[in-house]
């Protein structure tokens, strides 16, 4: 089915050409029908397969923007992601024509300017779940005129921290507004959490791996003293237009820099240590793509939608799968081809066998030699 059959206004269609999209992806073409109706819904797909938009466009199709009210919440665990949806809600309005008014909710930010922007009273705001509850508990964030409510990375913010700050929203908005989850991977121990919130919750899903099948795995051994200078012969070698790499600690980010600086390759650091205007300098220096490469924590990973990734290295390795399958999500997306390279030390290799195991992949070993990349037995 096309946009227009699967119920999309003129407006929007307009809108998705101006951004070349033209095509629904699997989950768009599955969800949209039953947002469209008011279901409670929770859509779970692979990374980069469109589920944003698969819940953007039936929001906005409901929005009333003569209304002056907040009609719709999205929560995001992370300020990064949720200044990402908010981007593509202002794209979207700005695209249509509609004078849709958003407003971005997240702390470490000046409250005063979010309290003077409450007043104008925004149709959509997009927020973090402490940021979104203490403003509403303020009662500044008005929420009796809300239609719908977006929990995106579902699976991270029905967690323990982050539960309470939901259901106090959910609690708070009437009781016909419309609940939407979203996530790539699930959590068994939120079935429970979701039949009290969403009793009539329909599972709308999508692909029959967790995994994007456009994204190729490999693996690299070596010494952990030797990873920064790997990840430097690895650049050489491969030329990767444009590559996140994955880091635990912030001394390997130093060391990587370092190492790839030498090279004259920028790179924008997002570790966890810089304050919020440096993240979003390196956010958006890596977007604009001033730098090919962008170093980060697992904070990172987390629903992120950048053009282009190419490339997806693990210089330190996760312990769990799930963790593994949000990193690579960053590349293979909405379509294109993307490389995943893990750095492991001989005791690490183990992971590789449960990545394996549990996300249904395959992950080949790779060697480095006279500054090629090739394919090795184990």
């Amino acid at each position: 089915m096309n946009f227009t059959e699967l119920g999309v206004p003129a407006d929007l269609l307009a809108a998705l050409a101006r951004q070349h999209v033209t095509v629904p992806t699997a989950i768009q073409e599955a969800a949209l029908p039953i947002l469209l109706a008011g279901q409670d819904a929770y859509l779970h797909a692979e990374t980069g397969t469109g589920k944003t938009l698969a819940y953007l466009l039936p929001i906005f199709c409901a929005l009333d923007d003569g209304l002056a009210a907040t009609q719709s919440v999205i929560v995001a665990p992370t300020h990064e992601l949720a200044i990402q949806i908010q981007r593509q809600c202002c794209d979207l309005a700005q695209n249509a024509g509609r004078p849709v008014r958003t407003l971005l909710l997240i702390g470490g930010t000046a409250l005063d300017r979010q309290l003077d922007k409450l007043k104008k009273k925004p149709h959509l705001v997009v927020g973090s779940p402490g940021r979104i509850r203490e403003l509403m508990e303020m009662g500044k964030l008005k929420v009796q005129h809300l239609k719908s409510i977006v929990i995106d990375e579902a699976d991270r913010l029905l967690g323990i921290e982050s539960l309470s700050d939901i259901s106090a929203l959910v609690q708070a908005a009437p009781s016909t507004r419309q609940l939407i989850f979203a996530s790539a991977t699930e959590e068994a121990g939120n079935a429970a959490t979701l039949a009290r919130l969403a009793p009539t919750l329909t599972l709308v899903q999508t692909g029959t791996s967790a995994v994007n099948a456009d994204i190729e795995h490999f693996y690299v051994v070596c010494e952990e003293r030797e990873k920064s200078e790997m990840i430097r012969k690895l650049f050489h070698a491969l030329r990767p237009p444009r590559a996140m790499v994955f880091v635990h600690r912030n001394d390997s980010a130093t060391q990587i820099a370092s190492k790839l600086t030498d090279q004259k390759i920028p790179v924008a650091d997002l570790t966890a240590t810089l304050n919020k205007l440096d993240r979003k300098r390196a956010m958006d220096d890596f977007r604009s793509g001033a730098v090919r490469v962008l170093l980060a924590s697992d904070i990172a990973a987390r629903g992120l939608d950048i053009k282009g990734v190419t490339h997806v290295f693990n210089l330190d390795v996760p312990t769990l799968s799930k963790a593994y399958l949000h990193r690579v999500g960053r590349t293979g997306r909405a379509g294109e081809r993307g490389t995943a390279i893990s750095l492991l030390t001989e005791a690490e290799v183990r992971l590789i066998g449960r990545y394996q195991e549990e996300l249904g992949i395959l992950i080949e070993r790779v060697r480095v030699r006279d500054g090629q990349v090739f394919v090795t037995k184990k």
